[in-house]
């Protein structure tokens, strides 16, 4: 009896025709034909609960300005937000199965959307789904809309959603570095420059070096995630406003502004702002940024972990999992490696964005999908890293003071400290013969009568050499 009420079947028609739907969903005939026709990849609307949760808001919004207009009965508004908000406390997300990449400009999303909604209206309303003279997708739920501004409304404030975790993951790796750059403060090491000895400085600097240039970067996300607010909601098909009533999209943003609490607010030129998907162009490119920037410090921490033993060897990743299947004792720096190719994935991304933003013709941009997909995929993407990053391997990171403190003493490029005392040509001198004796640049000062011991032990001090400092101190000769 069971498998019988599963294949159950409701009849219903649209412009190609009729179909059988499945009893058991609350999506419709059109949903049905975009699960059909876009088969295309495993990045399905369901797995992104904001993007959703944002249709839902952009519906309610539409449905409280539609009431307000006499636009719907109180009864079909009632139903209408009823069910949006069922939406917003994560019921029915399994009734959203289609692709997010898809031809048609978002269509089959919004209408995926339109025919949940109105069918589970429909039920709240004491009718069957499918019912749809009672409450219908397309001229209740979708009353004053079109796919081209409920669609991209919804991007903008699933993505601002998706911004404001984004930034929150963001902000705790930050905090990861910035703990490590605090616990690492006293441990001096040699800074490199082209992979080649430069001079000395504190393990502090660099993990403190790796949260600034990260810090800096919440600002721009912040920034780019501002053009989210602008929607263009009463735009309908083109920006000309056809079938919206004159004050549709004053009241339209002002729902969607009292059910958010967003400074959401309508775009100046509507026709402009229907083809223009520079907001999603200027994200992902906010995205990269970071993306590049953490790809540049996780190589960073490959190298100073290489080792154990024939390595830079500065730092200790915490040994997560075996390393090969041949070689005994191997441990790979894994986490650090997942950072890396999450941070390629994002650069690709957004190369995608950038060539389907440039794609828009006419009054519309067919593109936005993928846009979109790659958006919410490259904030989810971020997000797992950083904090898969931050947990599993910042956190526990180690230094090795002892083989730190080694390499400075053995490095010739601590003669750099010596060049305002003693002058370029003599330290160029004193690093040559380093070279080519194997003598440290502390014994060849003292040897050639260079600099007294004292004055030579004021001016190698690790706290002189990791900052500006004034020393009154005159060479020997």
């Amino acid at each position: 009896m069971k498998e019988e009420l599963s294949k159950a079947t409701r009849t219903e028609s649209d412009l190609i025709g009729e179909r059988e739907v499945p009893e058991t969903a609350l999506y419709g005939v059109q949903t049905l034909r975009g699960i059909e026709n876009f088969r295309i990849s495993k990045y399905h609307l369901c797995e992104y609960p904001l993007f959703i949760n944002a249709l839902a808001i952009t519906k309610m919004g539409a449905a409280m300005a539609n009431f307000e207009l006499g636009l719907l009965t109180e009864e079909q508004a009632n139903a209408i937000l009823r069910a949006c908000k069922e939406i917003l406390e994560g019921k029915h997300h399994d009734q959203f199965p289609v692709d997010m990449i898809q031809g048609g400009a978002g269509t089959t999303t919004n209408m995926n959307a339109n025919e949940v909604i109105a069918n589970r209206a429909l039920e709240l309303m004491g009718h069957k789904r499918g019912e749809y003279q009672y409450c219908s997708p397309n001229d209740h739920v979708n009353r004053s809309q079109s796919t081209n501004d409920a669609y991209p409304t919804a991007i903008h404030i699933g993505m601002y959603y998706t911004h404001l975790k984004l930034v929150k993951h963001f902000k705790e790796v930050i905090d990861a570095f910035r703990r490590k750059g605090e616990e690492f403060a006293h441990v001096i090491k040699m800074g490199r420059t082209q992979l080649e000895d430069a001079v000395p400085m504190t393990l502090g600097q660099t993990f403190n070096g790796f949260a600034s240039i990260l810090q800096d970067e919440v600002k721009n996300l912040d920034f780019a995630a501002q053009d989210f607010l602008t929607v263009n909601m009463g735009a309908t098909a083109i920006g000309t406003g056809i079938t919206a009533e004159p004050e549709y999209a004053s009241k339209c943003i002002a729902a969607l502004r009292k059910i958010t609490g967003l400074d959401i607010r309508l775009a100046d030129d509507l026709i402009g702002a229907t083809s223009d998907t520079s907001c999603l162009v200027g994200y992902s490119s906010a995205m990269r940024r970071i993306a590049v920037k953490m790809n540049k410090i996780c190589n960073d921490l490959r190298l100073l972990a290489s080792g154990p033993r024939c390595g830079l060897g500065e730092i200790n990743l915490p040994a997560m999992q075996p390393g090969s299947s041949i070689m005994p004792g191997k441990v790979n720096p894994v986490i650090p490696e997942v950072m890396n190719q999450i941070d390629y994935k994002v650069i690709g991304n957004d190369l995608c964005v950038a060539m389907s933003g440039e794609a828009a013709q006419m009054e519309l941009n067919a593109m936005e999908p993928v846009m979109a997909q790659c958006c919410f995929e490259s904030a989810d993407l971020l997000m797992n890293g950083f904090d898969t990053l931050r947990t599993l391997c910042i956190d526990g990171i180690t230094a090795n003071e002892e083989k730190c403190r080694k390499d400075v003493h053995n490095s010739i490029g601590v003669v750099t400290a010596l060049n305002p005392v003693i002058g370029y040509k003599n330290s160029t001198k004193i690093a040559k013969e380093a070279q080519e004796t194997g003598k440290g640049v502390y014994e060849l000062v003292l040897e050639h009568d260079i600099l007294s011991k004292e004055d030579l032990d004021t001016i190698l001090k690790p706290e002189n050499m990791i900052h500006p400092v004034k020393l009154d101190i005159k060479p020997n000769h």
